[in-house]
């Protein structure tokens, strides 16, 4: 009896019920819709900042799930340089952190260009530029073969390992890979949603690289969304809810290459965890939604270069306390100038005064109600 799903004589026809998820995939559709709405009626401003939080949690959320710690100001950095974006004061990146970013870049925003082998081969590549795994000499850009043995997912203490599950063998990747990539390009009318789901499962069941399997088969479900969508802008990171619920991603990988070819229950729970995914992104674009109604709501009101800096910098999280030495320190003005910028701030109502007074006294943001 075949152990794995691509040792059954029907792989890969993958095979789900339709009516069970056609609600679910109906209102993953809706809110996918809206959220995209939601962004483009933004100033590009904004959504090119949402853009920038967005790619750099999906970077760090997608090694993260591999155990591989990145620095979040490098990643940034990368991506707004890469996005011709001010990267300000942030550090420049090192390849390994430059190398995930160029691999997910080119698939969210070169969506539309054919996925081939030669194109996995560079993102692969781009993910070790050392030719190595930590320290272990990896075949880079290339499939794997079998001079290092079964392709094994493991967990466990060195010697008592237990075997989740095992990829084909290296002898038929040729193969499993030409067939995945023919149907990726197919015109087979499925929603671009649930290809996403099916892209996802079947290439890390091939498994095909000596290693970043999982990092790539994210970054090809990024890039199914991107076409679900027909946006280059990213705005929901589903690796950063797949981190959140890294151990049921685990689970549902294994329980499904271990079962028949019915993957109703793997696209339920990537549809759930999809749907997740937009209730992390309101919480991870909180910050712009407040600055998009802030800006909404004192569109007209007259404020000179100046203020409009200090408000953003008040809305973008001012370290300490605004008081009018800072303000006149930040803006290069005046003691004076900048006593009467603050003070014709509140007069608006834009700013609050804090209880204290007299040298130190300081200013802080008048609270407003944010709309959904």
């Amino acid at each position: 009896m075949p152990k794995y799903i691509y040792e059954r004589s029907d792989w890969p026809d993958f095979r789900w019920n339709h009516e069970a998820l056609a609600q679910q995939l109906a209102a993953v559709r809706h809110r996918q819709g809206r959220l995209i709405g939601r962004m483009q009626a933004l100033g590009f401003p904004l959504r090119e900042e949402a853009v920038l939080k967005t790619l750099t949690e999906d970077v760090l959320k997608s090694s993260e799930i591999e155990g591989e710690i990145l620095d979040k100001d490098q990643v940034r950095s990368s991506i707004a340089r890469r996005l011709g974006m001010d990267a300000g004061a942030l550090p420049p990146a090192d390849r390994n952190v430059d190398g995930v970013v160029e691999m997910m870049l080119d698939a969210t925003q070169r969506f539309k260009e054919p996925l081939t082998d030669e194109r996995l081969f560079g993102w692969h590549g781009a993910l070790f530029p050392t030719g190595r795994s930590g320290l272990s000499k990896i075949k880079v850009g290339a499939w794997r073969d079998a001079a290092s043995g079964p392709m094994q997912v493991l967990s466990g203490l060195y010697g008592r390992e237990k075997v989740h599950y095992e990829a084909p063998g290296a002898e038929r990747l040729s193969q499993d890979m030409a067939a995945f990539l023919a149907w990726y390009h197919a015109d087979d009318k499925l929603d671009p949603v649930i290809k996403a789901a099916l892209a996802h499962l079947w290439f890390v069941t091939i498994h095909p690289f000596d290693d970043g399997n999982g990092r790539i088969a994210r970054a090809i479900a990024d890039m199914s969304l991107a076409r679900s969508e027909g946006n280059s802008q990213r705005f929901y990171s589903m690796s950063a809810q797949i981190r959140v619920e890294r151990n049921a991603y685990y689970d549902m990988l294994e329980a499904t290459q271990k079962g028949d070819l019915d993957v109703t229950s793997w696209l339920e729970w990537f549809l759930a965890c999809l749907d997740r995914a937009f209730d992390g992104a309101d919480a991870v674009l909180a910050n712009v939604f407040h600055k998009a109604e802030f800006w909404k709501k004192y569109a007209q009101v007259q404020l000179n270069k100046r203020q409009r800096d200090i408000l953003n910098r008040l809305l973008d999280g001012f370290e300490g306390k605004l008081t009018s030495s800072k303000y006149a320190k930040i803006e290069k003005c005046s003691a004076d100038t900048a006593l009467r910028d603050i003070s014709e701030l509140v007069d608006r109502g834009i700013l609050t005064k804090d209880e204290g007074g007299g040298r130190n006294t300081s200013y802080s943001l008048t609270e407003i109600k944010t709309n959904d």
